[in-house]
């Protein structure tokens, strides 16, 4: 299975694509992150994302993209750019035909940390770790991605093992 991870941000969206084989083992198939501008006009920085991941899934064919599920914002104007950013992760997928699932962030860091509460650089280290790269994922947005593409596979396979169907 073939997961696009996507770490919906204001600043960075991050974005990670993780194969699983039959064994089980995890494989880095590409990342990165789409830096926007904060003087760029909203509907420009949206258009951006669009590209960037439509770009992103036609270089590497993901079969499902994973993303981080709605939280809660002490602050109304972030969390409501941030549903822009997110809505526009989800379109692209739609577009592209694929299904989207979503993870809260303490199962994504549950699933690659061990931990709900684990902090970003833990997060960072065990993604390399996982994934056996030289270094950590930079910035920490492309490392949240391939966590959530990380998570998403972790959870498939638990429920392949227990007969139950997903998307």
């Amino acid at each position: 299975m073939r997961v696009l991870g996507v770490d919906c941000g204001g600043e960075y969206t991050g974005y990670g694509v993780v194969e699983q084989d039959e064994c089980g083992q995890l494989r880095h198939v590409c990342s990165g992150a789409i830096r926007l501008r904060s003087r760029d006009a909203l509907e420009v920085r949206l258009m951006k994302i669009c590209d960037g991941l439509t770009a992103v899934i036609a270089g590497s064919s993901p079969e499902i993209v994973a993303i981080e599920d709605v939280f809660y914002a002490a602050n109304a104007k972030s969390a409501l750019k941030l549903g822009h950013v997110r809505g526009v992760a989800m379109l692209t997928a739609a577009q592209a035909g694929l299904p989207v699932v979503a993870y809260s962030p303490l199962s994504i860091k549950a699933a690659v940390v061990g931990y709900g509460r684990a902090e970003k650089s833990q997060v960072q280290l065990m993604v390399a770790r996982l994934l056996q790269l030289a270094e950590a994922p930079e910035p920490a947005d492309t490392a949240d991605a391939l966590a959530i593409a990380i998570c998403h596979l972790n959870t498939a396979a638990t429920l392949a093992r227990q007969h139950v169907t997903t998307k």
